[in-house]
């Protein structure tokens, strides 16, 4: 799904030979991390709003060009490219641009996340699984054939954190079977990050450690 039918337009792109103070007032009104700007009608890039609290009121945007962050999306991207961009520049709202590199509008962030939400990810019912291999020796793969052949599907997965070379992944698994897919896990290697009632295996670990603590305390 791309971009096109979330684009707005409610908000104006401003000028570079905006005033300062003007450009406060404005954000004063809107929720927006950011402005788009434009210079002769061509989009040069956004400015934030902390740059622009700490600027000099009477001066114009111009004087300020060296703040611009020149980030966009494309109107043929897909929706989920957006995210990425919106959390690289911590932004709420991302300019969108034709081929030609016209303004075309943004779209924000909640829209996004909205759509995301409506994702079988998060809409469909499920169990969350959380995984850890080295980055270099786990596939995407491998890790859909051992959900798969335990008679369950991946409704989706991505890499949920990188640290010390090792990958965490988190998958969404449907209901079928989480103690055989968890042990299948084991056996390739994956340590089992999130807590699952129907695993057996921490099960008799917690069983035997209250035998051993009962023994100790005779």
């Amino acid at each position: 799904m791309s971009l096109k039918e979330y684009i707005l337009n409610d908000v104006g792109i401003i000028n570079l030979t905006e005033k300062i103070g003007d450009v406060q007032k404005l954000f004063n009104q809107l929720t927006f991390t950011h402005l788009p700007v434009e210079s002769e009608g061509t989009y040069i890039g956004c400015i934030s709003e902390n740059d622009v609290r700490c600027f000099d009121n009477d001066k114009s945007l111009d004087e300020y060009r060296y703040a611009l962050e020149g980030f966009f999306v494309k109107e043929g991207n897909y929706w989920l490219d957006s995210l990425e961009t919106f959390a690289q520049n911590n932004s709420n709202i991302l300019p969108v641009l034709d081929e030609d590199n016209s303004y075309l509008g943004y779209v924000e962030l909640n829209e996004m996340i909205s759509l995301f939400k409506e994702t079988p990810f998060l809409h469909e019912p499920g169990n969350i699984l959380v995984i850890e291999k080295a980055f270099k020796d786990y596939t995407f793969g491998e890790v859909s054939q051992i959900v798969e052949s335990n008679n369950a599907h991946l409704l989706g997965a991505f890499v949920s954190k990188i640290e010390n070379d090792m990958a965490e992944i988190t998958l969404k698994i449907t209901p079928s079977g989480m103690n055989e897919i968890i042990q299948s896990f084991r056996r390739y290697g994956y340590l089992i990050i999130s807590e699952h009632q129907e695993d057996a295996f921490n099960k008799n670990l917690k069983d035997r450690s209250k035998y051993l603590d009962k023994y100790l305390n005779i």
